[in-house]
């Protein structure tokens, strides 16, 4: 029998495995929906974003309401947070996740397929990631946190609406079901994604991946004597960990994040040769090189203020419906938009 410490490295690996075959499959990323959505005029990928949310929410917040799982033991949903340093911290991840051609889990899933410019993403977001969490970068970091932090009575949109005398019960099925609600009916109202199987499975199963995460983390994970955290999909933090373990395996231990990594990483390199999608990619330019790290310079350090991604934050963070994480989830949403359209759009590089 495996200890339960291993049992959630194991199932970390299997999520990221699965997720790292669907990402490969559908396209999943919220850059490239953006991209459709403002630029393209095509809405699919976002709805597929949106029906992950959906589904994320409907089935986190049924094991939170049944007791399973307590996401009040995430990081998302702490009494104290900063406003201005997580919509900050969101608005460089857009930002970033635009100049770099996606976000740090679309990178993984790319770097499967044999592109070698999502390795150079990877590695330095990796280490800006690092350096704002632990190194040269961290004390500005908790500075502007600690100037700006204010604690809160309610950290979410159940304790929200529970101040107008709600139940607990009552308040979370009521913020969960009208999210859920609009987005699914955001999700089906477009005709093409409705005609679009691949799509909708994809969604579905990503934020059933989010869920999944909680439930091995929160519930099959739970061991007095020896906790591991409650956390599900997220690949800021687990990816400068990644790196971290590589270099000094000896000295650290495997956890659920970096199983998570190195599985969308493997799932998207046997996917990718399984269905004949691997070829080797490298950069146009030094511009063009120059203009990726720049963006994974700022998805790692914006990744870290705003304690997640657009996964960790955009799905994750907003399964439990904290307040935070919507905070964080509009400033990469604006930052993302404001990276397409407008005055400060990343204009194409010119093909030589």
């Amino acid at each position: 029998m495996m200890e339960s410490a291993q049992f959630v490295i194991f199932a970390g690996l299997v999520i990221g495995l699965v997720y790292g075959a669907v990402g490969l499959l559908s396209g999943f990323c919220l850059m490239s929906s953006m991209r459709g959505f403002l630029a393209d005029g095509d809405g699919r990928l976002v709805r597929t974003y949106a029906l992950a949310i959906a589904v994320a929410i409907a089935a986190s917040q049924f094991f939170a309401g049944n007791g399973m799982v307590d996401l009040g033991k995430s990081i998302y949903l702490q009494p104290t947070f900063s406003v201005p340093v997580l919509f900050l911290g969101g608005l460089l991840f857009g930002y970033g996740m635009v100049l770099s051609n996606g976000c740090g889990s679309r990178a993984l899933v790319l770097l499967g397929r044999g592109n070698l410019r999502s390795f150079v993403v990877v590695i330095v977001l990796g280490i800006a990631a690092q350096m704002t969490l632990k190194g040269l970068i961290a004390p500005a970091r908790i500075a502007l946190v600690q100037a700006s932090q204010a604690t809160v009575s309610a950290n979410s949109l159940p304790s929200l609406l529970a101040t107008l005398g709600l139940t607990e019960t009552i308040s979370r099925a009521l913020a969960a079901i009208v999210i859920v609600v609009t987005l699914v009916l955001f999700a089906f109202a477009h005709p093409a994604f409705r005609r679009s199987p691949g799509q909708i499975a994809a969604g579905v199963v990503v934020g059933l991946l989010v869920a999944s995460g909680w439930f091995v983390t929160g519930y099959l994970g739970a061991d007095d004597f020896n906790p591991v955290p409650v956390t599900s999909l997220t690949f800021i933090a687990p990816i400068a960990d990644s790196l971290q373990y590589a270099m000094l395996s000896t000295g650290l231990t495997l956890n659920f994040g970096i199983a998570t990594v190195a599985g969308v990483f493997a799932g998207s390199l046997v996917t990718a040769l399984a269905t004949g999608r691997f070829h080797l990619e490298g950069y146009s330019s030094p511009r063009h090189m120059l203009r990726s790290a720049s963006g994974a310079a700022l998805m790692g350090i914006g990744g870290v203020m705003a304690f997640g991604c657009s996964i960790g934050q955009g799905l994750t963070g907003v399964s439990t419906l904290a307040l935070g994480s919507f905070v964080a989830l509009a400033g990469i949403l604006l930052g993302t938009a404001a990276g397409l359209r407008g005055s400060l759009r990343v204009q194409p590089l010119a093909v030589a």
